[in-house]
Formats: C-alpha cells, structure tokens, sequence
C-alpha cells in the first residue's frame, strides 16, 4: 500500500484553495443541494476583477471598507492563503492593519505556522525579548522555509505590539498520535471524524483511497488542535474585548468545516472567513496547477473572497556560486563553483558564512532571502569564520554565466 508523508500532504494542501476555481465539481452530493460556483452562489468568481470583493452568501460586491465594518463585530476573523502567494499575504497585512487601526491594542493574530509548543518563545518575542536572528530560526523549527513570505505581517505586528498565537500542534503530540489507536484520549484535543462534507471533501482531494486515511487523520488532528488554541483566547478573560485574526491555509478555513466549525464547537461565537482567491495561474506557474476532481458541497466557501493574482517571491537572480550546509549553529560553505563571485571574493570550501551587511545569518535559506535584495553590481560583506579566525570579506555581485 502507498505511504504518504506529511511533506506529501503538505503540498497537496498547498494548492487546495485554488482547486474550487480550477475543476468542475463532481457528485458527491446531488447537483441540487450543492452551492454553484465552488461555494459562491451568486457569482463565479471568474467575473471578478482582480482585487475585487465578493460577499458571498449574497453575491454582491463590497469594498474594503464596508467588508471590515461587516467584520467588525466577529471574535475572530479567519484569513485563508495559499501559502507562497505573496498577494494573499499582501491582504493579510491590509486587514489586520486597518482591524488595529479600529481596535488598538485589541487584536491578536494567531498563525498556523507556528506549533503550540513554541508559545513561550513567542511571548518572548511578543516582549521584544527575541533577537530577529533567533526569531528567524523559531519560524524554520516550526515551519520550515518560507519566512520571508511573512516578513511583513511579523514587521507589521512588531510595530503595532500585536500579539502572535502559535496554533499547530507541537511535533512531540504528533509523533504520539500516529502510534496511538485511540486518539481522543487526555493526550490530544476532542477530535471530529465524521463531518458529513469535510471528509468527502478532503478525501477527493487527496485521491480518495484507503491510504489517505492515515493523513487525514493528521489533518483532523491540525484543525483540531488549531481550534483549541482558538477556543482557549476566547476563553481567557484577558481577551474578553480581544480579537484574533487566524492566519492558515485556505483549505483549512474554506467552507467553514475545519478551523472555525471546530473552534465553534468548543465555544459559540461570531467569525467571519475571509478568502484571497485565485481563479488562474500565470504560465509561468502553470505545473502548481492540480488536476483533482472534488465532491460538490452544498455550503457557502466563506463570507468574503478576494480576488487576487498568483505572484510568488521573485527568483533571485544573484548567485553567489557555493553549496551551502545548515548545520545547528551556523551555515557551512560545501563547495565554492569554479568563476563564481565565491570564488573572486576569496570564500573557501569549509568557511562558516556568519553575517551578511552587518546583520546574523540564520540558514541557508537566510542567505538567499538577503540576496534576493541585491541586483548586479552592488556589493556585501560578508563575516566569514575560517579555522578559528573571524574575517571579513568583501564580495561584488557580477553576473555569472549558467
């Protein structure tokens, strides 16, 4: 029987926001009972223009104001995403910056990306207390990469001492759920399997066969947990005036099934669902696209979609010419290419890349993120550790033959 990993399912849920705009709907339930349009009954998204808004149970098109007065008096609002689509957190951003503009010191923003179990670092981070090089690396143990993607909603939330919830459940309850047949003892949240439209939902999309139900059972135990995490913010009294904006992907927020009919469960209370939509690739970004077939669901998608470009990060066009090693603690140089800038600047197979302009480096992935800022010409420093000595390099970004 085939295996699937969670990095599998990872990627299929990465693009499962998009899947309702992209495929007919097939029976699952009768044509009548379901709601046309992937969820929008009044209007196919397809004949929306680009950053236009559509509230959905009425098939009417809002503007950004009157969607966040309509907002307004939700508890918590749920903004889904496809999680490289830089335009959906360019929404994120504008949301929850006006809900703090209306509410200040009132808002709190919960994210999918980072586990329950990293909720005292994020205190500390909330305090200011966490240096931005060991930030960095807390999003890479918990997510993995990605974190310049959401850069400016943690810039944004920084400059607003806006409180960050970590929702996912921790590795160590996961590991455990896997061996455990009876998972909805004291060790893990109450669990739901047998939401009538949630699992023939998420089982076409994976494939609909006997062996995804072992990760949809990983999936029931992330929503699950993530709607914990929202029902204890409500219940704390602390937050009896607060807001939480929860950040996850769009698979988990659309229709209303996963996150917030779980949190709802737990404890009634008024949410709205927000969904940045996409209804066409780019050509450049054509293999992202899925050819799944899904069940017809004869529920709303959401209150509101947004509809929006597909733009991921741009593709760094500087190389620095070196294979690169994370290692616990710092970033390790494998091998220099031959007529690199590496190479001209004096870097050394086994050197240690400490900081790039003066700030630390985290990973690899820290490295490439900075670069993504350069363009041909411009200069860096580097902080290089060689054997026991500390240097300093000076590097030019020319362009380097392919």
């Amino acid at each position: 029987m085939a295996q699937f990993s969670l990095a599998q399912l990872f990627r299929i849920l990465l693009t499962a926001l998009l899947i309702g705009s992209f495929f007919p709907s097939q029976d699952g339930f009768t044509e009548e009972y379901a709601v046309p349009h992937s969820g929008s009954p009044y209007l196919s998204m397809d004949e929306l223009g680009d950053d236009e808004i559509l509230h959905l149970p009425t098939g009417l098109k809002v503007s950004f104001d009157q969607m966040q007065d309509a907002i307004s008096s939700s508890r918590v609002i749920y903004i889904g995403e496809t999680h490289d689509n830089t335009e959906a957190h360019r929404v994120q951003v504008e949301i929850i910056k006006d809900l703090t503009r209306r509410f200040p010191g009132k808002v709190s923003v919960g994210m999918e990306m980072l586990r329950r179990s990293a909720q005292p670092d994020l205190d500390r981070w909330n305090q200011n207390q966490l240096s931005s090089s060991e930030f960095k690396k807390l999003f890479t143990n918990n997510w993995g990469h990605g974190y310049a993607l959401y850069q400016p909603i943690f810039e944004l939330m920084q400059q607003n001492n806006i409180p960050l919830v970590g929702l996912k459940s921790s590795t160590e309850t996961e590991d455990q759920f896997r061996k455990d047949e009876s998972p909805n003892g004291n060790n893990f949240p109450e669990i739901d399997f047998d939401d009538r439209y949630h699992r023939p939902f998420s089982m076409s999309i994976f494939g609909g066969h006997q062996a995804m139900e072992k990760p949809y059972r990983m999936l029931l135990l992330w929503e699950e947990s993530m709607a914990l995490t929202v029902a204890e913010f409500l219940n704390n009294p602390d937050n009896a005036n607060s807001k939480l904006v929860v950040l996850a992907g769009g698979f988990h927020v659309q229709y209303g099934f996963g996150i917030p009919k779980r949190a709802f469960r737990r404890v009634p209370h008024a949410y709205s669902i927000i969904l940045p939509t996409v209804t066409q690739l780019p050509p450049e970004l054509k293999d992202r696209e899925m050819d799944v077939k899904h069940v017809s669901i004869p529920l709303y998608s959401g209150d509101y979609a947004w509809k929006l470009q597909y733009k991921v990060l741009p593709e760094n066009k500087i190389k620095l010419g070196v294979l690169l090693e994370n290692r616990q603690q710092d970033v390790r140089i494998k091998s220099v290419s031959e007529n690199s800038n590496a190479e001209r600047a004096g870097l050394n197979d086994g050197d240690i890349l400490l900081a790039m302009d003066g700030t630390d480096l985290v990973d690899a992935e820290d490295l490439i993120d900075r670069l993504r800022g350069k363009k041909i010409g411009d200069r860096a420093e580097l902080l290089v550790k060689r054997g026991l000595k500390e240097m300093t390099v000076e590097i030019e970004f020319l362009e380097t033959k392919k």
